[in-house]
């Protein structure tokens, strides 16, 4: 990719906006942090010192009356206005790229992704998890053939966080879109619907175990997909001891996972991609066999794939300056919403439902 790079206006600098999407933005080519839009002080400060040549905005209103200088959005605010956000910025002409949940339902996913058709426009959503190590490694290994058919897929997204933190992503506010259902759960199922294909039904339990919590902090969803496969997603703050983050069980092999890919941890200690971007030890690959625990030295090592977050916005901008596709569409991103809808009417009628 040559030529001056596209322009890109981040809203949002909490978590999302400063840990993932502004260092991930600026590592890419073809792409330029140009403008923040954040109202808090410190976090402009902070913007202003890891990017002295970004452009500073208090309100997306100030950002939107620019909307001529700019070639790409990006949504990294709390979950209750990436709708109207979205909306804004695609009527305004631009492209979109919005963090997981694109929406609160899958009928305002469908909704965005149609106005984003109809203007002939890229509506993107950050589902970075599609490039952590471990999920590279099982798509290497399923595509391989090494795990035979796949009859059951656990996948555990687990912290102990005993004591809620607060603020929007624990609110009980309905409107706030809070809770871990629609946060991790985000995350687990688009993984699960990717390697395994649409689900036919969902059953979920949703807890909230903490004193003071106000919305579900321990949660299990089970999908059976159209294929066959089951999927078992766990996501809680409530983990006192962690499960393996993967255990895949196939009919001629099995490949268990534990830990966290290490790209989030990178990013909030400073480090930007570069050589080794992404790598893991050793000591934490994973194993492939069958008919003997991990734990006793059962199966092989498989060496874990490098994760590779800057790939989804080498992709973004690929799709805009070359009209490459685009990495996670809204549409992609509705179906998940639909099983996340599934698992909310689960829990709370204590069924399972049928998609």
């Amino acid at each position: 990719m040559t030529g001056t790079p596209l322009r890109v206006g981040l809203v949002g600098y909490g978590l999302a906006g400063s840990v993932f999407h502004a260092p991930l933005i600026a590592a890419t080519e073809g792409l330029a942090l140009d403008t923040v839009v954040t109202s808090n002080p410190e976090r402009q400060q902070q913007a202003r010192a890891e990017f002295p040549d970004v452009r500073l905005a208090a309100t997306p209103d100030e950002l939107f009356d620019r909307a001529a200088e700019l070639d790409l959005v990006v949504i990294a605010s709390p979950n209750k206005t990436h709708v109207p956000l979205a909306t804004t910025a695609l009527e305004a002409g631009l492209p979109v790229v919005v963090d997981k949940p694109v929406a609160g339902t899958a009928a305002e996913a469908r909704e965005l992704a149609a106005l984003a058709e109809e203007r002939e426009l890229l509506l993107s959503v950050f589902q970075n998890r599609r490039w952590d190590n471990d999920f590279l490694t099982l798509r290497k290994l399923l595509n391989d053939g090494e795990l035979g058919d796949v009859w059951r897929f656990e996948s555990r997204f687990e912290r102990w966080r005993p004591k809620p933190k607060g603020g929007w992503r624990e609110s009980g506010d309905p409107a706030e879109i809070g809770g871990l259902l629609y946060d991790l759960g985000s995350h687990v199922v688009d993984q699960a619907l990717v390697l395994f294909g649409p689900a036919a039904s969902v059953y979920a339990e949703t807890d909230i175990r903490r004193p003071g919590a106000e919305t579900d902090d321990d949660t299990f969803i089970a999908i059976t997909h159209t294929g066959g496969v089951r999927s078992h997603l766990y996501v809680s703050a409530t983990t006192a001891q962690l499960g393996p983050r993967f255990r895949v069980l196939g009919s001629t092999a099995g490949y268990v996972k534990y830990g966290l890919d290490p790209q989030e941890a990178a990013l909030r200690d400073g480090l930007r991609p570069g050589p080794g971007w992404g790598a893991e030890p050793e000591s934490l690959w994973g194993r492939v066999g069958s008919g003997e625990s991990p734990v006793t030295g059962g199966g092989r090592p498989e060496p874990t794939l490098p994760g590779d977050y800057p790939a989804y916005y080498a992709a973004v901008a690929k799709a805009l300056l070359e009209g490459a596709p685009n990495p996670v569409t809204a549409r992609e991103a509705a179906a998940a919403l639909d099983v996340l809808e599934a698992a909310r009417r689960s829990a709370r009628e204590k069924v399972t439902v049928t998609l």
